[in-house]
């Protein structure tokens, strides 16, 4: 990276927000990963249609960052540029049953205004630890929702700066994809359309949902979530446990024996074992079944 590169940035965003050789353990929910060569903050669309087509003009390499609840970055790092969305300070608008979201936002400060404001249709998302940039992405869902539920259209970026607005239709929803995943996008802000509510009974929907993460899921690890997309057919966790892969470890990371589709760090994985784990379960699973099981997490930077 050149030192102009590094003179235009700090041109547009405040120093402070410039992080060199920061740990990207620190910005990932499996709490493991090597250092970014530089780590930009951006909370401020303006600065983000500046910085983009910038870095894609110079061939900077570059990765855009959420809540990294679905990232596994290598213990070597990410030699690029990461740009993490952030949530602008009072962001979310709402009117009448629309609800406006940043694409930094948390999925879960997203669902408790919804509540907070009696519209219903979040509370599925209430418990995914992502921001809502990442839920488009990945047309998240849970406990029978999904984005694409109560979407109403999706404030998109391109490249060169060039700014989209796409309707639920044209966004092609699916199981954990959308066209942003696909094409060369990044999600600015959301459109949600929700209903109106009582909001004692949603906030009654969110506790039981979180009671029911409490008891399913290993949430006493640091994990990327469900760590494999569903088989056509399958559930993907009972697949490994079937296997015999419940409780299977190597190193610090292992498959957990509260819900075999979840990958977790119990302490002092790196992120190499955590990728053998996985690539261990694929292979077993293959073996076993023949069902190839994809994975949901990306992998960025060197292992």
């Amino acid at each position: 990276m050149s030192v102009s590169i590094f003179d235009y940035i700090e041109e547009i965003v405040p120093k402070e927000n410039i992080l060199f050789n920061e740990p990207m353990s620190r910005h990932t929910t499996f709490r493991v990963g090597g250092a970014a060569k530089c780590l930009i903050r951006i909370s401020d669309k303006e600065q983000l249609k500046k910085l983009v087509p910038y870095l894609h003009a110079t061939g900077q390499k570059y990765f855009i960052l959420g809540n990294g609840s679905n990232l596994l970055v290598g213990d070597r790092g990410y030699s690029g540029i990461v740009v993490k969305l952030e949530a602008e300070k009072d962001g979310i608008v709402v009117d009448g049953e629309r609800m406006k979201v940043p694409a930094g936002t948390l999925l879960a400060r997203a669902s408790s205004k919804a509540r907070d404001c009696g519209l219903s249709g979040m509370e599925f998302a209430s418990g995914i630890p992502g921001t809502m940039g990442g839920a488009i992405v990945m047309n998240a869902g849970a406990y029978g929702g999904e984005m694409k539920q109560i979407v109403e259209s999706v404030e998109v970026m391109n490249r060169e700066g060039e700014i989209l607005v796409l309707d639920n239709d044209t966004m092609e929803f699916g199981y954990r994809t959308s066209v942003v995943k696909n094409r060369p996008f990044i999600v600015l802000e959301t459109m949600l359309a929700l209903k109106k509510g009582n909001r004692d009974e949603i906030g009654g929907r969110m506790e039981e949902l979180a009671r029911q993460r409490r008891e399913k899921q290993p949430l006493e690890y640091a994990s990327a979530g469900s760590t494999f997309k569903r088989p056509e057919g399958y559930f993907a966790g009972k697949l490994i446990m079937d296997a015999g892969l419940r409780g299977f470890s190597i190193g610090g990371a292992r498959v957990s024996e509260k819900h075999c589709g979840f990958i977790v760090n119990t302490g002092n994985a790196t992120a190499e074992d955590i990728r053998e784990v996985i690539e261990e379960v694929q292979r077993r699973v293959k073996e076993k079944f023949g069902v190839a099981l994809e994975k949901e997490i990306i992998y960025l930077g060197d292992f």
